[in-house]
C-alpha cells in the first residue's frame, strides 16, 4: 500500500475541511481552495483527520492514491501558512520593484515587463538582495507564476545573469579563450 496515502491528512486549529464525495473543500485564515479529485480513491473526514483509501489495485490508482492524499495536504498547509517561492535577479542594471500590485522587472530588454498578478498572489520585492517573493495559498499556481517569472530572464550560462530560483546551481561555461583562434596562415 501506498506510504504517503496511507498517512492521515492532520487539519490544525483555524481549519476547516469539507468533503463531498470527490470534492473538498479547505477553509483557513489564506483563504479558500476547492478541488474534484479523480475516481478511483475514497476520501473521509474523521474528526480532525482526512483519510484517503483507494478501491482497487490497479496501477493508474494506486498512483492516484498518493497523489491525492499529497494534495489534499497541500491544500491544508497552503490555507493555514501559505506557500513562498523566492527568485533572484542577477546582472548588472537588472533590477525589480512593485508598482502597486504589479510586478515591474527591467532585466536588460527596451522595456520594463510588468507582470500581474493572479487572484490569490501577492509580490513582495526586497531591492537591496535583489529578491522577489511569490506567495499565495495554492502551491501549484505559486510554482506556475515563479516559472513564468524566470521564464521572463533566464540565467544565461556564460555570466549567470538572469532571474533564477533562490540557490539554484546555474551550469557555467567556459567562455571563448584570448589566444589561438580560427583560420589562415600567420
Amino acid at each position: 500500500m501506498s506510504r504517503i496515502g496511507r498517512l492521515p491528512v492532520v487539519i490544525p486549529s483555524g481549519v476547516q475541511v469539507g468533503v463531498d464525495g470527490l470534492s473538498v473543500t479547505v477553509k483557513g485564515p489564506r483563504g479558500t481552495l476547492a478541488r474534484t479529485f479523480a475516481p478511483g480513491v475514497q476520501i473521509t473526514l474523521e474528526g480532525n483527520q482526512v483519510q484517503v483509501t483507494r478501491e482497487s489495485d490497479e496501477p493508474r490508482i494506486k498512483a492516484l492514491h498518493g497523489t491525492t492524499r499529497a494534495l489534499i495536504q497541500n491544500m491544508v498547509t497552503g490555507v493555514s501558512t501559505g506557500f513562498t517561492k523566492v527568485l533572484e535577479i542577477e546582472g548588472v542594471g537588472y533590477r525589480a520593484s512593485m508598482e502597486g500590485k504589479n510586478l515591474v522587472l527591467n532585466v536588460g530588454y527596451s522595456h520594463p515587463v510588468v507582470v500581474e498578478p493572479p487572484a490569490g498572489i501577492t509580490f513582495e520585492v526586497e531591492e537591496r538582495t535583489r529578491q522577489i517573493r511569490v506567495i499565495g495559498a495554492d502551491a501549484e499556481q505559486v510554482g506556475q507564476i515563479a516559472a513564468d517569472i524566470r521564464k521572463i530572464r533566464p540565467p544565461e550560462p556564460y555570466k549567470g545573469k538572469g532571474i533564477h530560483y533562490l540557490g539554484e546551481k546555474i551550469r557555467r561555461k567556459a567562455g571563448k579563450s584570448g589566444k589561438g583562434g580560427k583560420g589562415g596562415k600567420k
